[in-house]
């Protein structure tokens, strides 16, 4: 059997366990994923561990995607840009770190409705709003970054491009897509990063990447409003499914993931995996592992 592991501290809520498990399952592949709490002081000898070889590789949570560039062999270029890692791939024992997170946004996005043009928001200016400015800049958008300190602000935007703004300096109606990258309304229902809700343009989506509770206030008042708004749920479910792909080589569909994500969230059923779902580039006679689940966007931020 392999294995595949979520590196995070604390790491017993995480729901990755649950998709990639889910993954496995569905690929046919003998491995399983476990979530590892792991303290700053462990995370050495736990990546040394990720060189055995029935081991796939990790993911990695809070506090450990920036502590953990130092101790890899090679970063691909998303890595390096956003200077945090979610998932380590073990080749051979070569250990190479990377960055899902960027680019399950993107297919987060795409999924509720989003056309990939027009200026964007992105509310933070950490590891989350880190990898949203870069996926965006990579789109070729205008992007402001607001956060409450805005030297942190200042200091992203002059790392991956964009713009620093203050809420009052912005146009809102010209702007097609906001994204909370912030913790602001994580398990506080009652909190918003975005008092009072601006007007925005017409049709414009508001993602949250909290996705605890399942509707924040920003959502509520978002729609309230007449606007689009999703929690962070879906990019979960796609970074998670594009770590799987970069360890195994199957090309697991999105709907097991998302599946598995709403059997934890409602708990009041198993999820039915049919047999007859399709999964392609499975390479052969490899065998998965148990991978970490990355922390809430906040992210876990986290799988």
């Amino acid at each position: 059997m392999t294995r595949a592991f979520l590196f995070a501290n604390p790491a017993a809520h995480s729901r990755s366990p649950a998709m990639h498990n889910a993954a496995f399952a569905v690929a046919g592949l003998d491995a399983l994923y476990q979530a590892r709490q792991v303290s700053a002081e462990q995370l050495p000898d736990a990546i040394s561990g990720l060189r055995e070889a029935d081991v796939l590789g990790a993911n990695l949570s809070l506090p450990h995607k920036e502590a953990v560039l130092g101790l890899l062999d090679e970063l691909t270029p998303a890595a390096r840009a956003i200077g945090a890692v979610n998932t380590v791939i073990n080749r051979r024992g070569w250990l190479i770190g990377d960055n899902t997170d960027a680019p399950g946004f993107l297919e987060a996005l795409k999924m509720a409705g989003d056309d990939g043009r027009g200026a964007a928001v992105v509310l933070g200016a950490g590891g989350a709003a880190r990898a949203a400015v870069y996926a965006l800049r990579s789109q070729g958008r205008q992007v402001h970054v607001v956060n409450r300190t805005h030297e942190k602000a200042v200091i992203l935007t002059h790392d991956l491009g964009g713009v620093a703004a203050r809420p009052d300096q912005l146009d809102w109606s010209r702007v097609s897509l906001t994204v909370n990258a912030s913790s602001a309304g994580l398990d506080a229902p009652g909190e918003s990063p975005l008092t009072p809700l601006p007007a925005l343009g017409m049709g414009a989506l508001i993602y949250d990447m909290v996705y605890k509770p399942a509707e924040t206030r920003l959502m509520r008042e978002a729609r309230a409003a007449g606007y689009r708004a999703e929690n962070g749920l879906s990019m979960l479910a796609h970074q998670a499914r594009l770590a799987f792909l970069a360890w195994t080589g199957a090309d697991v569909p999105i709907e097991v993931f998302l599946t598995a994500l709403s059997s934890e969230t409602t708990l009041s059923s198993q999820p039915t995996l049919s047999p007859e779902t399709s999964v392609s580039g499975t390479q052969g006679t490899t065998r998965g592992a148990s991978e970490p689940a990355p922390k809430p966007l906040l992210p876990e931020h986290g799988p």
